[in-house]
């Protein structure tokens, strides 16, 4: 969720391999929470360090800084977070600067056409528009804040959901999924089942978290248990800080994605930890 200069990453582009190279022996390790880490890889920050997602030919769909079209810069959306796939559609989340009054979902169809959806903040809301993950029947959106928040934001999915325009234009919440306990700085999140979604959490630990709905969602307020999964691995060259990210779950091959960000020199490389269900 934090910036990262474009300059710095662009500059230190090199130190990838090197990265790779030092971790790509690190052994799979069985975790808690029902899911065994399964692999590794890796993808550049800059066009891949905030998000990920897969498409329904198996391939990944990666977002970074370097992902933000011109066009929406210009507009002042200099921040892209986590993205989702829905029937084809991808959805991506933007937000502006510090003083951003608003929140923007595109979604670009099959066919490339981009359509924008700006949500007006309401009050107490926060600009950070973290992640876009929609709903198994593509009917609703849920999104996240940044800091510790007892809630995520669900939204009619801009385009699929009828109750939306067809063109793009103004994106109201829907009813709010309110957590039983707060959690610290989400970054993604994706559904694994109709009732259950999996999060990453950029806290000290970097923990998967999981998200448990009475009923699939339908527009109407609801309140989700959450469960902390497992800490994501923290393995690097380089010391310093790490940075948890996107995350996703692809429901063709079984297999959970999540993304941590290098510290120091070799931020500009992002790791994907690869996991399977346990059996």
């Amino acid at each position: 969720m934090t910036t990262k200069p474009l300059r710095a990453v662009a500059a230190l582009a090199g130190a990838i391999a090197l990265t790779a190279a030092a971790t790509a022996s690190a052994a799979s390790a069985a975790s808690p929470g029902g899911w065994t880490e399964s692999g590794t890889s890796y993808t550049g920050s800059l066009t891949g360090g905030e998000g990920v997602a897969s498409r329904a030919d198996g391939s990944l769909l990666y977002r970074g800084l370097g992902s933000i079209p011109l066009a929406l810069r210009v507009k002042g959306w200099n921040h892209i977070g986590d993205p989702d796939i829905a029937q084809g559609h991808v959805f991506d989340a933007y937000q502006g600067g510090d003083g951003a009054t608003s929140k923007m979902y595109a979604v670009t169809t099959p066919g490339g056409q981009r359509y924008e959806y700006v949500h007006p903040l309401d009050p107490g809301e926060a600009l950070n528009n973290s992640f876009a993950a929609v709903s198994p029947d593509a009917q609703w959106l849920v999104s996240g804040e940044w800091g510790s928040r007892d809630r995520l934001q669900v939204f009619p999915a801009p385009l699929l959901n009828p109750a939306t325009p067809r063109t793009g234009g103004t994106l109201p919440q829907a009813g709010q999924l309110t957590l039983d306990r707060a959690v610290d700085n989400i970054q993604g999140c994706d559904f694994v089942s109709a009732t259950r979604l999996v999060c990453v959490s950029d806290n000290d630990a970097k923990d998967l978290l999981q998200i448990d709905l009475p009923h699939a969602l339908d527009g109407t307020a609801v309140t989700g248990q959450v469960t902390t999964l497992l800490p994501l691995p923290k393995r690097s060259i380089c010391s310093g800080t790490f940075e948890s990210e996107g995350i996703d779950f692809d429901p063709r091959s079984g297999t959970l994605r999540a993304e941590v960000v290098q510290p120091g020199v070799c931020v500009v490389s992002t790791t994907v930890y690869s996991y399977a269900p346990t059996t």
